[in-house]
């Protein structure tokens, strides 16, 4: 049967425009979800964290490579595996969540602090993004993929009402959190008047040319981060850069292998 997930307030038939602020996977199996998500259930279920990795069959030594690679490219998080039968409710921070079903054969990349839950039968990795290079967005992505028969889900929260858009469509990259289908290019419009303090604050964005794919955004933006442009004694736009981050996880490279080692052995 595997996990569903839902909104709270889709389960107890409320209007689409109320906000939903939790999440809730029923069924029986398991699935998996952000460390310490859970507020409530009704059933038997066992809570247990993931110390690698959440793909089945990967054995040790694969699921070692999967870790590292996501603290090195700045998508990891903290996960529990969720097993049991019943009805399981799951929320942070009083965040607003959204549900994004994957049919077999589609894929969603998001941002790791974004991921509330997923349901097993989803493949989770990271992919490169080279879009990314100019906003805080980063230039990896946490990847689900569906390989199995049935429907999967991903919870996502985001700061706000989530921002729900058909492509082909234009975004900021800094309030994007996920999106089914190809990844973006960047569209940049940048000009002299960029390099003198004068911008609009939106001198480049995620451009998404196939149609018939969905992107969600939160209606914030990432903050920190490089300007475009030259400080005149103000702030020079809005939008930021990731580029130092993807510096920085480099540099940490043999601190964060020697931590994910250590965490592992100890654990054992």
């Amino acid at each position: 049967m595997g996990f569903q997930l839902s909104t709270y307030e889709h389960l107890t038939g409320a209007t689409k425009q109320t906000p939903a602020y939790s999440c809730v996977a029923q069924g029986s199996g398991f699935f998996f979800a952000k460390k310490g998500a859970m507020v409530a259930d009704q059933g038997q279920f066992k809570y247990e964290k993931v110390l690698l990795d959440p793909n089945a069959g990967g054995g040790i030594a694969r699921g070692l490579i999967n870790n590292i690679s996501r603290r090195l490219t700045g998508e990891n998080m903290e996960i529990m595996k969720v097993t049991g039968n019943g009805m399981c409710i799951l929320a942070f921070a009083g965040r607003n969540v959204t549900i994004v079903p994957l049919e077999p054969g589609e894929q969603v990349g998001v941002e790791s602090e974004n991921i509330l839950a997923f349901t097993g039968n989803l493949t989770y990795g990271v992919r490169f993004i080279g879009a990314g290079v100019l906003s805080q967005k980063g230039l990896f992505t946490t990847n689900f993929k569906n390989n199995s028969g049935e429907t999967g889900y991903v919870a996502i929260i985001t700061d706000g009402n989530a921002i729900v858009l058909q492509t082909p469509c234009r975004v900021d990259p800094d309030a994007i959190i996920c999106w089914t289908g190809p990844d973006p290019s960047l569209k940049a419009d940048v000009n002299w008047k960029t390099f003198i303090g004068q911008t609009s604050g939106e001198s480049y964005m995620f451009e998404f040319k196939q149609g018939g794919n969905t992107v969600v955004l939160q209606p914030s933006e990432r903050k920190a981060g490089l300007d475009v442009g030259i400080d005149r004694g103000e702030t020079v736009g809005t939008q930021s850069s990731a580029f130092d981050n993807s510096v920085n996880n480099a540099q940490d490279m043999m601190g964060q292998v020697t931590n994910t080692l250590g965490n592992f052995f100890n654990n054992r």
